[in-house]
């Protein structure tokens, strides 16, 4: 049963990253194709005697760049929590009565929650200021979308801590898989939309 039991939660994270990648790599070519008008050819550019227009001027509010700061230095934290997380999350769901494991595990979402949610307050924030802005708008906001719904997967995940006490604990086992598994898409789904605006910057 054990054994049955790691093969289904081995199949689940290989579907999850599997589904990663593939989204990663079509959003990234996505973001590397060529758009229309740079595909054009040079004589359909306007001649000398026509005026050309420019773009609108986007205006922000005093503290966009301020909150685009918080948001990027924030952000560096997100892998290396990640990978944390993952690796205590595993260890604890071997070896359930570590307490030291389960601390640990306790403080680096702690730290998860905390970086979510100051990233979600500045980048909304800063979405609705430059709502205007056409530059990069498809990109910002598969962003957006990808990292609310992690914030929405990592809340599930909390919903979902496994019990060791009480009338619940007689489920431990489904509960923790359910934890786990939820947890896995959450962080695939939140690295897709790091990787985004890796893409977006480079």
């Amino acid at each position: 049963m054990l054994r049955e039991q790691n093969g289904y939660h081995e199949t689940m994270w290989k579907l999850a990253l599997a589904l990663s990648l593939s989204a990663a790599l079509a959003l990234g070519q996505t973001a590397a194709a060529p758009s229309a008008s740079s595909a054009a050819p040079a004589s359909a550019s306007p001649s000398a005697d026509t005026p050309q227009t420019h773009p609108a001027a986007v205006t922000v509010s005093p503290g966009y760049e301020k909150r685009l700061t918080i948001h990027r230095y924030a952000s560096y934290a997100t892998i290396p929590l990640f990978a944390s997380e993952l690796i205590l999350g595993n260890e604890l769901y071997n070896h359930p009565d570590r307490s030291g494991v389960k601390t640990a595990h306790g403080a680096v979402s702690t730290g998860i929650v905390a970086l979510f949610g100051v990233n979600t307050f500045t980048g909304v924030w800063n979405m609705w200021d430059d709502r205007h802005n056409p530059d990069g708008r498809r990109l910002r906001t598969a962003h957006a979308l990808l990292m609310l719904a992690a914030d929405a997967g990592f809340a599930a995940t909390a919903l979902s801590s496994p019990h060791t006490h009480g009338p619940q604990a007689a489920n431990f086992d489904t509960q923790r898989a359910t934890h786990r598994n939820l947890a896995y898409v959450s962080v695939g789904v939140a690295t897709i939309g790091y990787a985004i605006m890796l893409f977006r910057r480079h």
